[in-house]
């Protein structure tokens, strides 16, 4: 790959998407300095829960480096990001009480209702896990430990900070660039 020039801070909105859309992933990082409060104050102030809000605002700007839908000459990425983080926010919430409702089914039903996988899908999650398992092996030891403490482990990104000893925003970066590794690593299989 060759040399790529250091973006400039003032760099506009429109040319940090087109520098990231060819390839620069400086420009996600200056994208998420700039907009990562804005989506971050918009998630918790729907689902109201920190933990909830810092993994929505990750998932938003995976979701807009892995997307190419925004048009700079529709709207501002401001307005861009904040509808599409509302929205998802908005699904989450809703999923939250589905899945309640489906715990709060799951917990009266008999035990003959529910159906193990075949052995095919087994060993079709099996070799799932396996591809990534191995893609993981293949970030920095930083990179990998937040990521399996937060997907593996389950915990937030404020929880994986405290365990690690780690300020959030060195958890979040960890977190951010990892992702973005595993995905160059994967390619489409992680769409």
């Amino acid at each position: 790959m060759g040399y790529m020039p250091r973006i400039q801070a003032d760099t506009t909105d429109a040319e940090l998407v087109r520098l990231l859309r060819s390839g620069q992933q400086q420009a996600l990082g200056m994208l998420y300095d700039r907009y990562g409060g804005l989506v971050y104050t918009i998630a918790f102030k729907v689902l109201n829960q920190a933990d909830e809000a810092e993994d929505l605002t990750q998932e938003v700007f995976l979701t807009f480096w892995k997307q190419e839908r925004f048009d700079p000459g529709r709207a501002a990425l401001s307005t861009y990001l904040g509808v599409m983080t509302r929205s998802r926010a908005i699904n989450k919430l809703q999923s939250r009480s589905s899945q309640q409702r489906m715990s709060d089914r799951l917990q009266q039903a008999t035990p003959l209702e529910f159906s193990a996988p075949t052995p095919l899908e087994q060993a079709s999650f099996a070799e799932q896990r396996q591809t990534v398992r191995q893609a993981l092996t293949q970030l920095s030891d930083n990179q990998r430990q937040v990521l399996e403490l937060n997907y593996y482990k389950g915990l937030s990104q404020s929880e994986v900070a405290q365990q690690l000893s780690l300020p959030l925003g060195t958890v979040k970066t960890h977190a951010r660039q990892g992702l973005i590794k595993l995905r160059q690593i994967l390619g489409d299989a992680v769409g």
